[in-house]
């Protein structure tokens, strides 16, 4: 995945940690941001689980694992359930070999609803019932889309619910600088044609609308996927979209090549970009919004993730010094709604039992979220969290737009076979910003896709 170019190689680790009431980090009771209720009712209904293991694998390590370990504390109190957390840096390739070899954890975490996909296919998930596709269909925002990725066929080809979501990530988010846009006089644009609407009337007053960065050594021109991912969703309906990240609809589609055209009417007009057309794929995605905050400003919008304010200045203020609006929709498609692109966590059971089904029935409490929320980088499309509960402006903002949200979609690139979302794609979309047209740079994609046996 893309974060895989953001974090870096890390040494090679397998590690394994247990929760236990001495980490609970808000007493429970004494603040009235959490739901405590629901911890309440939860600790009542499990109380019979003491002493019983539960073993869970996940992604997280450094901050992240700190993060959900003090969550798993809230757990264990609960229930008195001995619950070990362990994660690995090629935790993908070893939760393959611990299923293969008959020895799974309870509970499987991955960010990849492709890979759960496949376990479930060979029969080495446990489907986890209608009523939590229900109740996650009725309580996350775009519930739909939420259980369609946790939707698999099992090893029988029958299709069930096999994967919950906890914790998720926004992609669809422009960047801008509060001072800059009230010295200028521009509102925050309510629809795409309002957007472009902004961008013309800053051309017209002299000043540079975007800063653009599609370098990241190796991984160079992702950034550029994300713009058409979140442009896709915006143009066609989620099936389009859908069909387009498994080959289904052809990067040659005309709804495919519109996308990435109108992508191009920001990025390839001299005008519209900071340094120019040439400096958008030489220049470094950690360095480009670093043009929000000069005086006067070199750029006055930048579309990027969640993460980005990492590589802001140090010092600057979110909600003050640097703020985030949707990427708006066309006021012409209605019918669309309100996609958000973004990612998540997903939740199975690889080795059923009562401990593991207690798991589950522990993310549905408010309190399973708001822990983590009230700590940092964590998100959720859970509509009976107390979003009071976040711990920053941003992330209530940013879950908000999660939870009003009517359609989700993970990264499309993430979801193609990795020649084509880590390869073909960025190359291609590199190659359009340096002058290839966008049904040129399509064709080549597909040609690549094509390609593969």
């Amino acid at each position: 995945m893309k974060k895989s170019f953001l974090v870096g190689v890390a040494v090679a680790a397998l590690f394994a940690g247990a929760a236990s009431a001495a980490d609970l980090k808000f007493a429970p009771g004494q603040d009235s941001k959490f739901n405590w209720k629901s911890y309440d009712e939860f600790k009542a209904a499990h109380a019979d689980l003491k002493g019983q293991p539960l073993t869970i694998f996940g992604p997280w390590r450094g901050e992240d694992e700190a993060f959900f370990m003090s969550v798993l504390a809230y757990f264990t109190e609960a229930t008195g359930i001995e619950a070990k957390y362990s994660s690995s840096e090629n935790y993908e390739q070893q939760i393959v070999i611990d299923t293969q070899a008959g020895s799974p954890p309870n509970i499987a975490i991955l960010p990849q609803p492709g890979l759960l996909a496949d376990l479930a296919g060979k029969g080495f998930l446990t489907p986890l019932g209608d009523d939590n596709s229900k109740w996650l269909k009725d309580n996350y925002g775009a519930g739909d889309s939420w259980v369609g990725y946790g939707t698999y066929k099992g090893k029988d080809g029958k299709e069930a619910f096999y994967a919950f979501p906890y914790k998720a990530d926004v992609k669809s988010l422009v960047w801008y600088v509060p001072e800059n846009f009230e010295e200028a006089g521009y509102k925050i644009p309510t629809t795409m044609e309002e957007l472009h609407a902004l961008t013309d009337q800053i051309v017209k007053d002299g000043g540079v609308p975007w800063c653009i960065g599609l370098g990241s050594g190796g991984a160079t021109g992702w950034p550029a996927t994300d713009w058409v991912e979140d442009i896709m969703l915006r143009m066609q309906p989620p099936e389009a979209y859908d069909k387009w990240t498994t080959n289904e609809l052809k990067f040659t589609d005309p709804a495919v090549v519109a996308a990435i055209d109108e992508f191009g009417k920001f990025a390839k007009n001299e005008k519209y970009v900071n340094g120019g057309v040439a400096a958008v794929a030489s220049t470094d995605f950690r360095d480009s919004p670093k043009g929000l905050f000069s005086v006067p400003p070199k750029c006055y919008m930048h579309h990027q993730a969640s993460f980005i304010p990492s590589f802001f200045p140090e010092g600057t203020k979110l909600g003050q010094d640097a703020d985030f609006f949707y990427m708006p929709t066309y006021a012409s498609h209605p019918e669309l709604g309100k996609p958000v692109l973004g990612a998540g966590t997903l939740v199975s059971i690889a080795k059923d039992s009562k401990t593991a089904r207690a798991f589950i029935d522990f993310l549905k409490t408010p309190i399973a979220h708001e822990v983590w929320m009230a700590q940092s980088s964590f998100l959720t499309p859970y509509k009976g969290v107390s979003v009071d509960a976040y711990a920053n402006p941003q992330m209530k903002k940013e879950g908000e737009i999660l939870t009003s949200a009517t359609t989700f979609r993970f990264d499309g690139s993430d979801l193609m076979p990795g020649k084509i979302g880590a390869g073909a794609f960025w190359t291609g979309m590199v190659d359009f910003v340096g002058g290839k047209s966008a049904e040129e740079a399509a064709g080549e994609i597909q040609s690549a896709w094509d390609g593969i046996k």
